[in-house]
């Protein structure tokens, strides 16, 4: 029997997922055009600069984004690897704290400011509790990331286009999971007055039936809940101990693995 974890929910093998910085008031024209679309977002925040000329207000977050998710990207947007052990801390905890009073469900993931980072901060955020880290590294492809505290995307949104044809031309002759992970800034788009790559990009990839649309912690909650399944030695028998419904290949067909059932794949 072979069993294969390829499955994104509802047995598809592609999802697509955007991620956007620091908070700007262009991420309201932002998120319209990504609920017109039906696309998912993560929106990482500096919490110390809410209110600020060019910035949302705090008291608009937890409405604007309710679709989507909402995740840190420190208090004041210092350089995490230039920064002392405390600061890397304060940093992180205090947008945390802020942001999770705000949207009022835990934050775990957020992106680097500036997209720079090291070791010593991998270590730091590993032991504060945090799940994920996206990276500026684009990489150009659409694996799944190897090392979630290095969350490396696709491409930034300028080439979301090309990355998109790619991603839908997408040849999976080895079934796999395949992830198209767009990041940016919201204001880039105004100052470059190019709004239409956000309803281009929305007409090539939003409503597809065999595409999941979700945000970062979606993502990371959902491979955990698969890399929980339990098998028996033979792998002829399943159980799921989560809260989550997930699917796998078995013998290259999907099957649906129920949250807390125990299934018999024979």
């Amino acid at each position: 029997m072979n069993i294969r974890f390829d499955r994104f929910p509802q047995g598809v093998m592609k999802a697509v997922t955007l991620s956007f910085d620091d908070g700007r008031e262009y991420d309201r024209r932002l998120v319209k055009l990504f609920n017109d679309y039906g696309l998912k977002g993560t929106f990482h925040l500096n919490s110390g600069l809410l209110g600020r000329e060019s910035y949302l207000k705090a008291s608009e977050v937890a409405e604007l984004f309710q679709r989507h998710e909402v995740s840190i990207h420190t208090t004041h947007h210092p350089f995490l690897e230039q920064s002392p052990q405390e600061q890397i801390i304060y940093q992180v905890v205090q947008d945390r704290q802020v942001l999770e009073e705000i949207v009022r469900y835990p934050i775990r993931g957020m992106s680097y400011p500036f997209g720079t980072y090291n070791d010593s901060v991998i270590e730091q955020l590993q032991a504060i509790g945090i799940e994920y880290a996206r990276t500026t590294a684009s990489h150009g492809g659409f694996h799944m990331p190897e090392n979630k505290l290095q969350w490396h995307p696709t491409c930034h949104h300028k080439k979301m286009l090309e990355a998109a044809d790619q991603f839908l031309n997408l040849n999976q002759r080895h079934s796999r999971m395949s992830l198209l992970y767009v990041w940016g800034h919201s204001y880039e788009f105004e100052n470059d007055q190019n709004w239409e790559l956000i309803n281009q990009f929305g007409e090539k990839l939003g409503g597809k039936s065999d595409i999941w649309y979700a945000t970062n912690a979606e993502i990371v909650a959902y491979m955990k809940s698969i890399q929980s399944l339990r098998f028996t030695m033979d792998c002829h028998v399943v159980h799921n101990p989560t809260f989550t419904d997930v699917w796998i290949s078995v013998n290259d067909q999907p099957i649906e693995v129920k949250a807390g059932s125990i299934v018999d794949l024979g």
